[in-house]
């Protein structure tokens, strides 16, 4: 569990998966990557996915809900899915949490692996709320862009996890940061998708960051020119993670990471030469 301030955040799993080493690591030579990131027989490295369990004012919030439990055979085999630490549900049980508990949900974007966990599958084969009493927030522009998906973004953008949240009105659209509760803000962050958003966390003095898919491993942070070949405009990924290095130097901020299997979380400092490098802390998930 991280403390900032008045606000309780606690990682936890909702999965790993397996991914073309080419595609988390976009126009970087495998000769540079593989130094951090060595892939199997495959080409294929290990992503986690990490969300976060939040208490803050009195709230309980979900930071984004993973692959969820909606996944055909195929498709959990493709993406190389486990679960060594269980479901998110699983994690937030241990933590006392039902799905019913849950006051908010932040999805920082549409794509599957963030956001397949907002809908399941009841008993009568209907489609629900995997969080029945939550409201689940995500930005406007990010969700047209994930009902009108073009050739690129078709195979990542899949409407049954986000449309029956919009027709049942438990889907707030955003126009922009917004404060989700006291201290807790959703932050749009360009790039990765255009409506990306980070959270940022400030009580007390101290600071935090989810950084999502601003940058998917620590390594992406700390070089302004690598990124994943998913992200859909690399140059203003390249603009915002340059702002936001500023800001986490500044603020001696606290960094977690939802893809990283070996820096979960850190804060950034310059090395030696002046180079931009995260220093991990210790990440207990729930």
């Amino acid at each position: 569990m991280f403390q900032i301030g008045e606000i309780e955040i606690y990682p936890v799993s909702a999965g790993l998966v397996q991914v073309d080493g080419g595609g988390a690591f976009g126009l970087v030579p495998r000769v540079l990557w593989s130094r951090y990131l060595p892939p199997d027989d495959q080409n294929r490295v290990p992503m986690t996915l990490t969300c976060l369990l939040v208490r803050a004012a009195g709230k309980t919030i979900v930071v984004d809900t993973g692959m969820g439990d909606k996944l055909p055979p195929k498709l959990v085999q493709q993406w190389g899915l486990t679960h060594p630490r269980g479901t998110l549900l699983d994690g937030l049980a241990r933590m006392g949490i039902q799905p019913e508990d849950v006051d908010i949900v932040i999805n920082t974007h549409l794509h599957s692996d963030h956001c397949a966990g907002n809908t399941t599958v009841g008993p009568d084969g209907e489609l629900r709320a995997t969080f029945p009493r939550a409201e689940y927030v995500v930005q406007r522009r990010e969700y047209e862009d994930a009902i009108r998906p073009n050739e690129r973004t078709r195979a990542t953008y899949v409407p049954f996890n986000y449309e029956p949240l919009y027709r049942t009105g438990q889907l707030t659209l955003l126009d922009g940061d917004t404060e989700i509760a006291p201290g807790v803000r959703a932050v749009v962050t360009p790039g990765h998708t255009p409506a990306h958003q980070v959270v940022v966390f400030e009580s007390g003095g101290q600071h935090a960051l989810f950084v999502a898919d601003l940058a998917s491993y620590a390594v992406h942070f700390e070089r302004l020119g690598w990124m994943t070949a998913y992200d859909v405009e690399p140059l203003v990924t390249l603009e915002t993670k340059r702002h936001w290095q500023r800001w986490a130097l500044d603020h001696d901020a606290l960094l977690i990471f939802q893809h990283d299997t070996q820096k979960g979380a850190g804060h950034l400092h310059a090395d030696a030469e002046g180079h931009p490098i995260v220093r991990p802390v210790e990440v207990v998930l729930a």
